[in-house]
């Protein structure tokens, strides 16, 4: 299959209203061209309504950029046509024989944007036709084998054969900003759950947390922004207070667990509210360790 481009959808920046959508939209896409800028990834975007489309010659380098670039639910590899049944046709053909063997089932899957002669199930028939004669394989709506994606959006049409997920959520910098107090690798995921929708950080680090391998998650997660080094030898909170006030975060977050090794967790919460003057959130406080660890090693860091 010779892929043409990327398909990339998103999720729920399409459920905003029409100014918020188009804001959040624009902040996707500026991120997209900053993560595969980084990387040096030669590419042309296009988009339109509830879709971005990205055409390179590095198509697999620019999935596994594309799938850690929050905002995005899904993206496909896949080959753009002109909207005729007989180009369509010929690409699915194509594909077909090279994917599907005689023993196999398989379904077309269509869905149509836009004014045509034709339904979404005209050109699920007609091409479900032309594959079983091609490769006497059986149609199976249910639980096919295989699965040959058809999307035809006004003139063009795109023909693809997987959905491959993305990590969802929403683009970063489309909310407010984030404090992230990084003093233990836990903190590092609180963050990165607070990130993930949409909150931009700026990274408050003492000396617990070598500055490399919090750069090493920023650049494994396309995260630009600030990091400023602490002393824990000086007033701990007179230090996070001026740091959230002076980069104009909305709240602070914090890896505390009830899983921590500290021996009383709701101690520590009720002082730093005491101390701290805006939010302190704190997502992992109902998480115990296997599941820290493991969620710490699924977003790329490792204790």
């Amino acid at each position: 299959m010779n892929n043409t481009l990327i398909i990339i959808r998103y999720g729920e920046i399409a459920l905003k209203a029409k100014q918020t959508r188009k804001r959040f939209e624009n902040t996707l896409v500026n991120n997209i061209k900053g993560a595969l800028g980084k990387k040096n990834i030669d590419n042309k975007l296009r988009r339109e309504w509830g879709r971005i489309y990205i055409y390179s010659d590095q198509i697999e380098k620019c999935v596994s950029i594309l799938q850690k670039v929050f905002g995005i639910t899904s993206i496909s590899q896949a080959i753009e046509v002109d909207c005729d049944i007989n180009s369509i046709s010929k690409i699915a053909k194509s594909i077909s024989k090279e994917k599907i063997k005689s023993e196999k089932s398989f379904a077309v899957r269509v869905k149509r944007t836009g004014n045509h002669d034709f339904t979404s199930q005209d050109i699920a028939i007609k091409i479900g036709n032309e594959i079983v004669n091609e490769t006497k394989a059986k149609v199976d709506l249910t639980n096919p084998d295989f699965e040959l994606f058809i999307e035809i959006r006004n003139d063009k049409a795109y023909i693809f054969i997987e959905k491959i997920k993305g990590y969802g959520g929403m683009p970063i910098g489309s909310q407010g900003n984030i404090l992230a107090f990084i003093d233990t690798p836990y903190a590092i995921l609180a963050s990165w759950y607070l990130i993930h929708r949409g909150c931009k950080p700026i990274f408050l680090l003492t000396n617990e947390i070598k500055k490399g391998a919090l750069e090493k998650f920023m650049n494994y997660w396309f995260i630009n922004s600030k990091i400023i080094e602490i002393s824990t030898k000086k007033n701990l909170y007179e230090q996070i207070n001026k740091a959230a006030a002076e980069n104009h975060c909305d709240a602070i977050i914090s890896g505390l667990t009830f899983y921590d090794y500290s021996d009383n967790v709701l101690t520590d919460i009720k002082h730093l509210k005491k101390q701290i003057t805006l939010p302190v959130l704190h997502p992992l406080i109902a998480m115990d360790t296997k599941e820290i660890k493991g969620k710490l090693k699924e977003i790329g860091f490792v204790i």
